[in-house]
């Protein structure tokens, strides 16, 4: 932790978060304050991506950060087709 790292308490969370929080924490075995640094880390990460909120925006930045994505999907019988949203 840097020399000049501040602290902050915070109260009154709701109890399920609590034990989410708990057992995301125990999954990547960190502690909980070890959790919420990286949660901190992970939003400030997102909000400084460059894009415009669009689904592809927020692809292009999963692939940078994460490597891709591999799909395994079926080859197509069929050309695509336009979607009906008819009713």
């Amino acid at each position: 932790m840097m020399a000049d790292a501040k602290a902050v308490s915070v109260r009154g969370i709701d109890p399920e978060i609590y034990r989410w929080l708990k057992v995301r924490a125990a999954q990547h075995d960190r502690s909980m304050e070890a959790e919420i640094r990286a949660i901190f880390a992970e939003v400030k990460l997102a909000d400084e991506t460059p894009g415009d909120g669009s689904l592809g925006a927020l692809l292009e930045s999963f692939v940078e950060n994460h490597g891709g994505v591999d799909l395994d999907l079926p080859p197509r019988d069929e050309p695509a087709r336009a979607a009906d949203f008819s009713w």
